[in-house]
């Protein structure tokens, strides 16, 4: 299922143009500021939601004042609601069947890699994970093994060459790991 919005993800160098330009995008339209973040290496990263037209006007207003310190920017279009339900919070399961994990070298990445996924095939996104040590990210999926494979497979063709880590399908997950992944 499709939110009906968008979200933008502009990446900085500079910690300090990263809040600057977090504070313009704010000021510029009508976006809800869903996360910032200092990432490895002093990088800064700005994830914002709402109608298209006013996301795309915010990332304009970042990009500005951002200047040469912008390393990267997206928007995605009606990103599946799962997205943002899972965005660095767990979304509990009673049950795993096969699991699907695809790690990414950076934010950015991993949304657009968990938006592909969850509209590719009937996944539970169990956890999108945008900055974790080294400033990598990650996706947890359940479902059936078809579906967990489908969707690994959407999500790693979508990301930019040299963003993928890893990705695993683990077709009968051990109960055990409902503990650790899904809880």
């Amino acid at each position: 299922m499709q939110a009906q919005l968008a979200v933008g993800l502009l990446e900085t160098s500079s910690i300090a143009k990263g809040i600057e330009a977090s504070d313009a995008m704010c000021k510029m339209a009508s976006v809800s500021l869903v996360k910032t973040a200092v990432i490895a290496r002093g990088k800064y990263t700005i994830l914002i939601s709402g109608p298209v037209g006013e996301v795309e006007s915010s990332l304009r207003a970042g990009r500005e004042i951002a200047g040469k310190t912008k390393i990267d920017e997206v928007i995605i279009r009606n990103v599946h609601s799962q997205v943002l339900e899972a965005l660095e919070k767990r979304r509990p399961v009673e049950s795993l069947g096969a699991v699907g994990i695809i790690e990414t070298k950076e934010a950015i990445s991993t949304v657009m890699a968990a938006d592909a996924a969850a509209k590719a095939a009937r996944v539970h996104l169990l956890e999108v994970k945008t900055v974790v040590g080294g400033g990598k990210g990650y996706v947890t999926m359940t479902a059936d093994v078809g579906a967990v494979r489908s969707a690994v497979a959407a999500g790693i063709s979508i990301l930019p060459e040299g963003m993928l880590v890893s990705h695993v399908v683990i077709p009968q997950a051990h109960e055990q790991l409902l503990k650790t992944i899904a809880r």
